[in-house]
């Protein structure tokens, strides 16, 4: 959520801030802002100058006068927690005397508790927002240096943030400080850069430096040094982006979610690049960091995610389960860190996240660690919080995800799950021969994945049809019914269609007074040992004049469409049944005007509660 950008150099800043934030346009926002310092006069401190406007980048780029010139400057996309969406809620805040900036990602929990005592010592506040008490907190500190006000400043803040601070009285420099919420520090030839994602760097440097929760760091224009937000010095080695600036482009596609969509065949066969041992019917992972011995000590996984991250779980628990022989489930990580769980030192967790910065998943890793469990992480971003705390973990190489709604990374999630409950399973009891089977399934999936791709036009012709649909519901058994759950979360996140997934097992419990013909049946229908069960469950659909859009190996008589999908291995199904779904989803929204990329309401990368 939100997007931190800041330069220091001799380059014009305004111009580089705006095209940073409009590369962070896909983590969602509501507002954007952007401070530079002007040029010290003779005898006195450089000064402040300031542009906000609620709405979109355009808008603050419309309202950014010609005249704007400057070499130092912060900028900053709000997506509103405290305060509705406006010009003075938007980032960045100013103290009383404009000489101290601030742009913030979090959210400080004692905001009300500090506001008050701030307003009692005569402290007047111009937004609604908890970020103006920090800035307000730095303005006041006593210290002598920039680095030492911010720091006496946060002694006082409980909760989480990302933050970037201006003084004008120090417009030498950029202090920023992190805990919860991600800062990452570009180092170029004689300038320096700051954000909140890599995406808003990538076109000027590929040499970034992650901070940890706890640590701050001074840019100059020259040099940057990191340290504790207690004073201690830090070791910060760059390391290098692997992903291009093109990268984060359109490609020729009029969306990034149907440009993401149809990078899903390359995007698998670079997850599975490099990691299969046809030797022993087994793929390598070593970033587990998880021996043979320790593996088959394993008696239980618990995997951890939120959205489609969560759903991506339960397909590798499932996975895991069918090829392992070890009992898994999933379970949302917000849910999990409230309930005060059992953690059982022969349980193994996987921590999952597109971002590696989701905050719920986060705060769940760093519960574990508290406690002695050992975590894995599966994430997509290299050098990523999650990344970095956990014990081991694989990275699922989908390559950037602009979109909000997660197509390709959800996709190679699945694959990078697929990977492990191999590797387990034939650390422990899987035959070689199903090795083998499996393996072979694998190295099927980019050509059929293709080949789904290739039926877009009839995908977009049932989505016509079903897009005057004022609700819709999403059904599968076991390995079918978190298709359907990410399917349906698909749908309503793009479409804003009301979509509910349930077991098919479930609608005679429930569910069957929902059905009539407004009311569409989206059915995963494998040609499994379920197969009859299924339609079974579509005969009592039909039996109530529903409408049923099948997806299934094969035509399914009692459904009145069905798109057909390559078959696999039973255990891979699930990978390619969902993808014709995220086309329906696309061109449902598309039928609808919706804004693609930018759904109502979401944010990329959740990084507070």
């Amino acid at each position: 959520m939100c997007g931190i950008v800041g330069y220091i150099g001799k380059r014009d800043v305004a111009p580089l801030l705006l095209e940073g934030l409009q590369r962070l346009e896909y983590r969602g926002y509501d507002s954007a802002g952007i401070v530079i310092t002007g040029k010290a006069a003779a005898g006195r401190p450089g000064t402040l100058k300031m542009v906000k406007a609620k709405g979109r980048v355009r808008e603050l780029e419309a309202k950014v006068p010609k005249r704007f010139a400057g070499t130092t400057g912060i900028a900053h996309t709000r997506w509103a927690t405290h305060g509705a969406p406006s010009d003075e809620n938007a980032h960045p805040h100013l103290d009383a005397e404009n000489k101290v900036a601030v742009v913030h990602n979090g959210i400080i929990d004692n905001a009300s508790e500090l506001r008050a005592r701030l307003t009692a010592d005569g402290v007047v506040f111009l937004s609604e927002t908890d970020t103006e008490v920090l800035t307000h907190l730095i303005a006041r500190a006593q210290a002598d240096t920039l680095e030492e006000k911010v720091r006496e400043a946060l002694r006082h803040v409980e909760g989480t943030y990302g933050i970037a601070v201006l003084h004008a009285e120090f417009n030498d420099r950029i202090v920023v400080a992190r805990n919860g919420s991600p800062v990452v520090l570009g180092i170029g030839e004689k300038e320096m850069f700051v954000a909140s994602d890599v995406a808003a760097l990538v076109a000027h440097t590929r040499q970034v430096v992650t901070l940890d929760d706890g640590e701050m760091a001074t840019l100059k224009a020259d040099d940057f040094r990191t340290y504790t937000t207690e004073g201690s010095t830090t070791t910060a080695t760059p390391t290098t982006v692997e992903w291009e600036a093109e990268s984060y482009d359109m490609g020729g596609h009029d969306t990034y979610m149907h440009k993401e969509i149809s990078e899903q065949a390359d995007a698998v066969d670079r997850v599975l690049r490099g990691r299969i041992d046809d030797r022993f019917s087994t793929v390598h992972l070593g970033g587990l960091n998880l021996d043979a011995r320790e593996a088959r000590g394993v008696r239980r996984i618990k995997i951890l995610g939120c959205g489609t991250s969560y759903h991506a779980g339960q397909i590798g628990a499932q996975l895991i389960e069918e090829l392992a022989r070890i009992p898994a489930d999933a379970e949302p990580a917000s849910e999990f860190r409230y309930r005060n769980p059992v953690v059982d030192p022969d349980t193994l967790y996987v921590a999952v996240s597109q971002s590696g910065e989701t905050y719920d998943v986060l705060a769940a890793v760093q519960e574990l660690k508290r406690k002695g469990a050992r975590v894995l992480g599966v994430v997509n971003v290299v050098g990523s919080a999650i990344a970095r705390e956990a014990d081991g973990g694989t990275y699922v190489h989908a390559g950037p995800e602009v979109c909000v709604v997660s197509t390709k990374c959800f996709t190679n999630t699945v694959v990078a799950f697929a990977l492990l409950a191999l590797h387990l399973g034939r650390i422990r009891d899987l035959s070689v021969a199903d090795g083998k089977r499996i393996i072979d399934g694998l190295r099927r999936l980019p050509e059929q994945i293709s080949e789904i791709l290739a039926n877009e036009d009839e995908i977009k012709r049932l989505a016509a049809e079903y897009a005057d649909a004022k609700s819709m519901m999403f059904i599968g058994r076991v390995r079918g019914y978190p298709v359907a759950r990410e399917a349906s979360l698909k749908l309503k996140e793009v479409s804003y269609i009301h979509a509910e997934a349930y077991p098919a097992s479930e609608l005679k419990h429930g569910p069957l007074a929902l059905i009539e013909p407004a009311m569409p049946t989206v059915a995963i229908v494998p040609d499994d040992d379920l197969l009859e069960k299924n339609r079974a469950a579509m005969e009592e659909i039909k039996a109530r004049s529903g409408r049923i859009l099948a997806v299934a190996h094969q035509v399914q008589e009692k459904a009145d469409h069905t798109i057909v999908v390559p078959k696999n291995e039973n255990e891979l199904d699930p990978i390619l049944l969902g993808i014709p779904l995220q086309l329906f989803a696309y061109h449902t929204a598309l039928a609808m005007g919706r804004d693609i990329d930018k759904p109502r309401n979401l944010a990329k990368s959740v990084t507070v509660e």
